[in-house]
């Protein structure tokens, strides 16, 4: 891989910034300092090896911090920068969102202050792992320390104390915000600050846990080895879809994929197990009933023996329109490529979502966000690090974690802090963390439910894409970090 930068262990300086800002929210001008840096892990020797690098919102005219909540925000991956949370919807600034369906991925790009930023109610703190964003791994061989479930955790907790340290804010209540794979990162960080981790003990309270796309999970780890099959677990996610492009039903959206789920847990699920020996006409009954909840055809779900697979689903349940849905979020669609054979090679790895709002994101960030807290970096800035090694063809990620599931991790977190309150938040259009592997992980995974908030939004994986998307989700955090527990009505 090309390189644009050497860094030098030995004399590595890690980088800082200030800047200040007044942000207006809620008829009230809101005073803050910015700080960007990094936080540098050295190796014995005292050789710089990695870094993480963050970017702190700070309200200034608050004179008791002690009382003022803290939240580490995150996206996934693994591999991921905070770009999109941080330009997304948390951020001072952000991008301004119209019609998520974009009908192009090309400027002009708006950036505005953002209002429903949560910075008059909490400091804020976007989170660059190791060798995201402006992160750096220095030190190629040290990569195994911080490429996986538990070490990638590890390298988190390390942060955050080195964080409450530096910024006096120990006293301070502390939340986790992760989306994607950042919800992994939140159940882990989160078990291990309630226990240890493989080297030490750390003993630091979450007040609360934010899960946005979640991929906390009873299997081994996101998609792996869950005892039930994928379909059952993906059908209320097809349904919401179907009910988003072709209006099958007159009832909510609500109302309609929970009918969906009803039938997926029962007739679907005993469907799949029959399979032939079922009757014809039992067969045919359940497919039209399949067809009428996912809008897949008739000819697609019987080739597929009643099962899904998710790409040539986005192919097929509005193909008579002539385009196909994204996977992050079906709501955006693009045209399906012709011949027919492209389709089933080159366009089935597209997402049109990623297409038309990577770029939004990138230029939002570097062209406005960063220079707006004086950030002067000759550093390659990576949004999402390759995990996939092609000469090996292995992943560089460690998924094995001894200490235990997700779905473990988080419930020994809740029962060694109580108190501590989990929300999960779910877009119905997300194909890469479907709504159902939160139900079978809260049916499952022993949480105390008193303590669990879950609510689905109208809306993709990164449910703040558009304006009354961006504004639900940061007033249903508002109300989460006060007290409150979202939940669908």
């Amino acid at each position: 891989m090309y390189s644009t930068e050497n860094f030098n262990q030995s004399t590595f300086k890690p980088a800082y910034f200030e800047a200040t800002g007044v942000l207006p929210l809620h008829g009230k001008d809101i005073p803050y300092r910015t700080v960007a840096e990094d936080t540098a892990f050295y190796d014995p020797t005292g050789k710089a090896i990695a870094t993480i690098f963050s970017y702190s919102y700070f309200r200034t005219d608050v004179e008791d911090t002690a009382s003022r909540p803290v939240l580490f925000c995150y996206n996934g991956g693994p591999g991921g920068c905070s770009m999109y949370v941080h330009a997304g919807f948390l951020g001072a600034k952000r991008i301004c969102y119209g019609e998520p369906n974009r009908p192009d991925a090309l400027p002009p790009y708006q950036v505005i202050d953002n209002p429903d930023c949560l910075l008059d109610i909490a400091d804020l703190v976007m989170i660059d792992p190791v060798g995201t964003g402006y992160g750096l791994l220095i030190d190629d061989a040290c990569a195994n320390q911080f490429f996986g479930i538990e070490e990638d955790a590890e390298a988190l907790l390390y942060f955050i104390e080195k964080w409450l340290h530096k910024h006096n804010r120990w006293l301070s209540p502390k939340y986790l915000v992760g989306e994607s794979y950042g919800c992994t990162r939140n159940a882990v960080a989160a078990g291990m600050a309630s226990g240890r981790s493989a080297h030490r003990s750390f003993n630091i309270a979450f007040d609360g846990i934010v899960n946005i796309g979640n991929t906390i999970t009873v299997g081994k780890y996101f998609n792996r080895e869950i005892p039930v099959e994928p379909a059952v677990l993906a059908f209320p996610t097809y349904a919401a879809i179907n009910w988003y492009h072709n209006h099958p039903s007159q009832q909510t959206l609500e109302e309609f994929t929970q009918e969906a789920k009803h039938f997926a847990d029962t007739e679907y699920m005993l469907a799949l197990y029959r399979d032939e020996s079922m009757t014809q006409s039992e067969k045919d009954a359940v497919i039209d009933r399949i067809h009428y909840y996912t809008g897949a055809s008739i000819e697609y779900i019987r080739s597929h023996d009643m099962r899904f697979d998710d790409p040539s689903y986005r192919s097929d349940v509005i193909k008579d329109k002539g385009e196909a849905v994204a996977r992050f979020d079906a709501r955006i669609t693009r045209p399906v490529y012709t011949p027919e054979q492209v389709e089933l090679t080159a366009g089935m790895r597209d997402d049109a979502s990623s297409d038309r709002y990577g770029a939004y994101y990138r230029a939002a960030v570097n062209g406005v966000i960063y220079p707006s807290m004086n950030i002067t970096l000759d550093r390659t800035y990576v949004t999402s690090y390759g995990m996939w090694n092609p000469e090996s063809k292995k992943s560089k990620w460690n998924n094995e974690a001894p200490l235990g599931t997700t779905g473990e991790q988080l419930r020994s977190a809740m029962y060694k802090t109580p108190g501590m309150r989990v929300f999960f938040a779910n877009g119905w259009f997300d194909m890469a963390t479907y709504t159902g592997i939160v139900y079978y992980t809260l049916d499952h995974a022993g949480l105390p439910k008193d303590r669990i908030a879950f609510k689905r939004y109208a809306s993709g994986h990164m449910i703040y894409i558009g304006e009354d998307n961006c504004k639900e989700l940061c007033g249903d955090i508002r109300s989460f970090i006060t007290g409150g527990m979202p939940e669908n009505g």
